[in-house]
C-alpha cells in the first residue's frame, strides 16, 4: 500500500536516510523539522507521522496530540533517543500508535510504519461501510415515500399543467396590449412546475433505479455528443467547455443512463467553474479499465463536504434536490464501476468514472 508519510525530525542525515528508505517503497513522504511546519504539512494530507520526540519549538508527545486533532484518521509513531516510563506513558496518553528507539532497524521500522497504514486503511473502510449503511437506509426510506406519495404528486401537477395551457390559449385571444402582463406570470409558473416534475422524476430514479440494459456503448461518441448538448449551456454561462474524448473502444453498458451520468457531472463542473472558468473532459484506458475524467477550474470540493458528496439530499446549490450525484454513483456502481473525487489539473475539482472495459 503507498502511502502518505510525514517525517517530523531535525537531524537531516537522518531525515534522508528514512526519506530514501520510505520513497523507495513507493510512499509519498513529506518531512518538517519543526511542530509549526509539521502541522501546515500534514493538513488534509498525512495518514502516518513519524515524529521524533525532541523538537526545537516544542515536544513530539504533544505533536502527536494535535496532530490526531488536526488529522483524526492518520497514526503517529514517536521516535527517540531517550525512552524512558514517562514518556512512553505519555505517547500512550496522546494516541500514540507505536514507539521506535533511535536508531531503529529498518525492518522494524517498516513494519511499524506498514501495520499503521493497515490500521488506517481499516478504519477507512469501516468509516465507507457505515456510510454505505446510512445511505441504504436513506434509499430505502426514500423508496417508501416515494411510492406513496407519487401518485399523489404527480396528479395535481398534471392538472395544474393541463388548466395553465388552457388559461394561456385565453390568454392569448386578447387584445396585444394586455397579453404580455399576463404571460409573464404564467411562464414562470410553468417553470416552476417544470422544476417540480424535474425533482419527482429524480425522486423516482433514486428510490426505484431502472434496470441497465447492456450494449456496447462507445464512450468516445457519448461524451462527444454529451459535448455537443452542453455547448450552448456552457456559451451562456460564460465557460469553456473541451472535449478529448480518444477513441476508447466500446465498453458493455446503458447508453441513455450513462449520458445521464456525463451530463449531470458536465453540468456541476459548469457550475463550479463560473464565467470566465474552464471544464475540459478527457478519457484515459488500461487493459481493465475506462477512465474518464470531468475537470473544473472552481474553487474545488470543500475537505468538510468530501464525504457527504454522495449523500442523497445533501447539496450545495440553492435549487438542487441533492440526488443528482446520488443518481449517477448508483447508475455507475451498477456497471461494475466507481466515481472518484480528486484535484483537477485546472484548479478545481475532478470527478473521475472508471468503468469496466469487460
Amino acid at each position: 500500500m503507498n502511502a502518505r508519510l510525514l517525517i517530523v525530525e531535525d537531524n537531516a542525515d537522518f531525515v534522508a536516510n528514512l526519506r530514501e528508505i520510505l520513497e523507495d517503497l513507493g510512499h509519498q513522504v513529506r518531512t518538517a523539522s519543526s511542530c509549526e511546519a509539521a502541522l501546515e504539512r500534514a493538513r488534509g494530507w498525512v495518514q502516518v507521522a513519524l515524529v521524533d520526540l525532541r523538537l526545537p519549538d516544542g515536544d513530539g508527545t504533544l505533536l502527536a496530540e494535535r496532530l490526531k486533532e488536526l488529522e483524526p484518521d492518520c497514526e503517529v509513531v514517536l521516535l527517540t533517543g531517550h525512552a524512558s516510563v514517562e514518556s512512553a506513558a505519555a505517547a500512550v496518553r496522546a494516541g500514540v500508535w507505536d514507539y521506535l528507539i533511535k536508531p531503529c532497524a529498518t525492518p522494524d521500522l517498516l513494519a511499524t510504519v506498514s501495520k499503521a497504514l493497515r490500521h488506517v486503511q481499516s478504519q477507512s473502510e469501516k468509516r465507507e461501510l457505515a456510510r454505505r449503511a446510512q445511505r441504504a437506509e436513506k434509499l430505502a426510506m426514500v423508496g417508501t415515500l416515494t411510492a406513496g406519495l407519487s401518485h399523489e404528486i404527480r396528479n395535481p401537477l398534471n392538472a395544474a399543467g393541463l388548466q395553465l395551457t388552457v388559461l394561456e390559449r385565453r390568454v392569448r385571444k386578447l387584445e396585444a396590449s394586455l397579453q404580455q402582463p399576463l404571460l409573464e406570470p404564467l411562464t414562470l409558473v410553468r417553470d416552476e412546475i417544470r422544476r417540480l416534475e424535474h425533482i419527482l422524476r429524480d425522486f423516482l430514479q433514486f428510490a426505484r433505479p431502472a434496470p441497465l440494459t447492456l450494449n456496447p456503448v462507445s464512450v468516445s461518441e457519448l461524451l462527444s455528443r454529451v459535448t455537443a448538448l452542453m455547448s450552448q449551456e456552457a456559451e451562456k454561462r460564460g465557460v469553456t467547455l473541451s472535449c478529448e474524448a480518444t477513441d476508447t473502444g466500446a465498453v458493455p453498458g446503458d447508453g441513455d443512463q450513462l449520458r445521464q451520468v456525463f451530463m449531470n457531472l458536465t453540468l456541476n463542473a459548469l457550475d463550479a467553474a463560473g464565467p470566465g472558468g474552464r471544464v475540459a473532459i478527457s478519457t484515459t484506458v488500461s487493459s481493465e479499465w475506462l477512465h474518464v475524467c470531468v475537470d473544473d477550474s472552481g474553487k474545488g470540493v470543500d475537505p468538510s463536504m468530501r464525504d457527504r458528496l454522495f449523500e442523497p439530499f445533501f447539496t450545495t446549490k440553492a435549487q438542487g434536490s441533492g440526488l443528482g450525484l446520488p443518481i449517477s454513483h448508483g447508475i455507475v456502481s451498477q456497471h461494475g464501476g466507481r466515481i472518484e473525487l480528486g484535484r483537477a489539473p485546472l484548479g478545481g475539482a475532478r470527478f473521475e468514472v472508471v468503468l469496466p472495459r469487460r
